[in-house]
């Protein structure tokens, strides 16, 4: 999770760790329909010709927790999907999770070189995250990001409005070929 506002810039770096909970089969299902009620294809294996579905899934499942806390729905916006989806694809090809790219590009740096806010002030936060088989899901990759206190804020941030999502099918870690996702979050608001 990064986060940044011009001219002020704050660095914020959070590191997930994974918590393994047995839970009853009934009570696990309970909670996952509850986390994906409302939201189609949330539970969808990503794959290069349903991508469009997945992204969908996760903006619905963004502002559906957005709705719950009173914020105002996050808007795509194709300049954020742009600077997500081309840094998704870097980090599958180039083998490296990280919200700089190899060449050093920053988060501000790709998405801004989008030509997003021209001039204006602007606030940007982004939130990355990777899964194979059944936590590639959006369903899944929610959970997490909701889960982690630094990923949470950028989804529930009332001064973000607007979002880019990018997919890329693969991982950024060599699995031995093992199917997965890599999902970039760009969240944006412009003065």
């Amino acid at each position: 999770m990064v986060l940044l506002d011009a001219p002020k810039l704050l660095l914020a770096w959070v590191l997930a760790a994974c918590v393994v909970v047995a839970v009853p089969a009934a009570t696990g299902e309970a909670a996952k329909r509850k986390r994906t009620d409302g939201c189609a294809h949330a539970d969808l294996q990503p794959a290069a010709h349903n991508l469009a579905q997945v992204r969908a899934a996760v903006l619905c499942l963004h502002n559906r927790e957005r709705q719950a806390h009173g914020l105002p729905a996050l808007r795509q916006n194709a300049k954020l999907r742009r600077a997500a989806q081309g840094h998704s694809d870097d980090m599958v090809v180039a083998r490296y999770f990280a919200h700089d790219s190899l060449s050093g590009a920053a988060m501000a740096d790709r998405i801004l070189r989008t030509g997003y806010a021209r001039g204006r002030g602007w606030s940007l936060g982004e939130n990355l995250a990777w899964g194979t088989g059944s936590l590639a899901t959006a369903a899944e990759i929610q959970r997490a990001w909701m889960e982690s206190p630094g990923h949470r804020a950028n989804i529930l941030r009332r001064q973000f409005r607007e979002i880019g999502i990018g997919i890329a099918v693969g991982v950024p870690v060599d699995l031995g070929g093992q199917a997965g996702a890599t999902y970039t979050a760009d969240f944006g608001v412009r003065r």
